[in-house]
C-alpha cells in the first residue's frame, strides 16, 4: 500500500482518557494495533518531539513506551515546554521500518486532531530508531521539520543486513560450515550453534584471528567499553568485538531477525555473489586488528581469503532486495535539516554516518561524534546538545558552531545526573564527561 493510501485509510483507534500528572497530560491508546504514548505539558510551547524506538529483540516489549533514548532527558524537555510522543509500532520487534513510518504518521495525525497541530515537529530516535527517524522525515517532508538520528544504521537496512551476512558468511566458511546465514530453517538452534562456535574460537589464536576477520567485514570495532579506553591487547580487542556481535549482530546474522526479515520481504533480500572479500577487508576500519591477529597466530590470511573467494555464495532474491531497498533505505533527498550523533567505537559502525552523509546535501546535515565506545553510549547531556543543534538550525535557518569545544561546553551546562551513563554490555556505570570530538569515518566497506 502506498503512503497516500495508508493516510487515506480509516484508522481503528482506541484510547484511554488523558490523565493529569504533575502538570503533564498523559495520553495512551492504540492506533491500528500500535500502542502509543503522548505527554503534553500544561505550558506546551507548540512543538512536538516524535521519538522512534530501536530494534527490540524477539519477545521484548518495554513496560512503558520510550519517549527519549535517555529517560533523564524527559523532564528537561517537558520543562522546556515540548510535547513528547512515540508509537510502539504494530510490530515492535525486529526490523520494523515500514511499520514505524505508518504508525508514527498515524500518531502525528492523532496529535493534530486531539491536541493541536504543532508549529514544529522534530523526529528523533536511537539505533534502528535513528534510521526510522530519517525515513520518516523523507516520507513526510511537509510535516517533519528536522531529524536527529542517533547511533543508527542510517545507510539503510540493505547495508545493515549485508554487513551481518558478510560476518556470518566468514564464520560459516572458516569455522562452522553447518551454520546457516540465509533461509534459516530453525533460527533458535542456528543461533545457539553460532554461540558455541564463537566461544570455542575465542579459546585459540587461530579462532580469534578468524573472528577478527569476520568482524572486520562488518566494521565492528575492537572496543566496546564505554568507561574505559581501547585496549592495546589484541586478544582483548577481539573479545570485545565478539561480545558486541553476540549481543547485537547475532540475531541479524544467524537468528530471528534474519528469518523474520526474509518472511516479510518474501525472500532473501541480501546476498554476496559479487563481493570481493579481499577488497572488503582492505576497506574495513578494523583491518589492522585482523592483520595483527593473523600475524600473532602465524596463520595464512591469504589462504583464508582464498577460501572465502571459493566458497559457495548466497544469492539474493531480486523482489526481496527491492522491497528492503524501498522500505528501509534512505535516499538522502529532502529539504529538512538532519543531525546525526554516534560514538566512534559503536559496533553499529559510525561508517554508516559517512555513507548516509555522502548522499545528503552538505548544507542540510551536521554529523557529530563522541569519543566513546559502545552502542548508543552517549549521555542525556550529549543527546540534548545534539537536539539543540537541530532545533537552532530549524528555527534560525543557520547552523550554529558544531566545534567539539562548543558542544562540550554546552553539554557541561547540564547537571551530573544528565551525564550518567550505564554500559549495558559490561554492567558498568558512572558519570561520563562530555566527549564530542572531530572524526571522519570512512564509508562502509560495502553498502548493499
Amino acid at each position: 500500500m502506498t503512503l497516500t493510501g495508508i493516510l487515506a485509510a480509516a484508522l481503528i483507534v482506541t484510547g484511554a482518557p488523558a490523565l493529569a500528572t504533575d502538570d503533564v497530560q498523559v495520553h495512551t491508546g492504540v492506533i491500528d494495533g500500535a500502542r502509543y504514548r503522548v505527554e503534553v505539558p500544561s505550558d506546551w510551547n507548540g512543538k512536538l518531539l516524535l521519538y522512534n524506538h530501536g530494534i527490540y529483540p524477539p519477545g521484548y516489549v518495554p513496560e512503558e513506551i520510550e519517549l527519549a533514548n535517555r529517560q533523564e532527558a524527559k523532564p528537561v524537555l517537558l520543562g522546556e515546554g515540548y510535547a513528547l510522543a512515540a508509537s510502539l509500532y504494530s510490530k515492535p520487534n525486529g526490523f520494523s521500518a515500514r511499520e514505524a513510518v505508518h504508525d508514527q504518521t498515524a500518531l502525528l495525525s492523532w496529535f493534530d486532531r486531539n491536541v493541536g497541530r504543532p508549529a514544529q515537529v522534530l523526529t528523533w530516535g536511537a539505533s534502528g530508531g535513528g534510521l526510522n527517524a530519517v525515513l520518516l522525515a523523507e516520507r513526510l517532508p511537509r510535516r517533519i521539520d528536522g531529524a536527529l538520528a542517533m547511533c543508527g544504521p542510517v545507510a539503510g537496512g540493505s547495508a545493515l543486513f549485508g554487513q551481518a551476512l558478510d560476518l556470518g558468511f566468514a564464520v560459516r566458511t572458516l569455522l562452522a560450515p553447518e551454520l546457516e546465514v540465509a533461509r534459516i530453517a530453525d533460527p533458535g538452534a542456528n543461533l545457539a550453534k553460532a554461540h558455541q562456535v564463537i566461544a570455542k574460537a575465542l579459546e585459540s589464536p587461530d579462532g580469534r584471528a578468524r573472528l577478527a576477520l569476520a568482524n572486520a567485514f562488518a566494521d565492528v570495532p575492537g572496543w566496546s567499553t564505554a568507561h574505559r579506553p581501547r585496549s592495546a591487547d589484541v586478544a582483548e580487542q577481539i573479545r570485545q568485538q565478539t561480545e558486541f556481535v553476540e549481543a547485537v549482530y547475532d540475531q541479524f546474522a544467524w537468528g530471528a531477525h534474519r528469518a523474520d526479515l526474509e518472511t516479510r520481504a518474501g525472500g532473501n533480500p541480501t546476498g554476496n555473489t559479487e563481493v570481493d572479500y579481499r577488497g572488503l577487508l582492505a576497506r574495513s576500519s578494523e583491518r589492522g586488528l585482523a592483520y595483527q591477529a593473523y600475524r600473532d597466530a602465524g596463520l595464512d590470511l591469504g589462504a583464508d581469503l582464498a577460501k572465502l573467494a571459493a566458497a559457495p555464495r548466497v544469492q539474493a532474491d531480486d523482489v526481496a532486495a527491492r522491497w528492503l531497498a524501498r522500505v528501509g533505505t534512505p535516499t538522502g533527498r529532502g529539504h529538512q535539516p538532519v543531525v546525526t550523533l554516534h560514538p566512534i567505537g559503536d559496533g553499529v559502525a559510525p561508517e554508516h554516518e559517512r555513507t548516509y552523509g555522502d548522499s545528503v546535501d552538505s548544507g542540510r546535515i551536521r554529523q557529530l561524534y563522541v569519543n566513546r565506545a559502545g552502542h548508543c553510549q552517549h549521555t542525556a547531556a550529549e543527546e540534548l546538545t545534539a537536539l539543540r543543534v537541530l532545533r537552532d538550525r530549524v528555527e534560525t535557518g543557520r547552523w550554529s558552531s558544531t566545534s567539539p569545544e562548543r558542544l562540550n561546553a554546552e553539554a557541561n551546562r547540564f547537571g551530573p545526573e544528565l551525564r550518567f551513563l550505564y554500559d549495558w554490555l559490561h554492567g558498568e556505570q558512572g558519570t561520563a564527561a562530555p566527549a564530542f570530538r572531530r572524526y571522519h569515518p570512512a564509508p562502509l566497506p560495502r553498502v548493499a
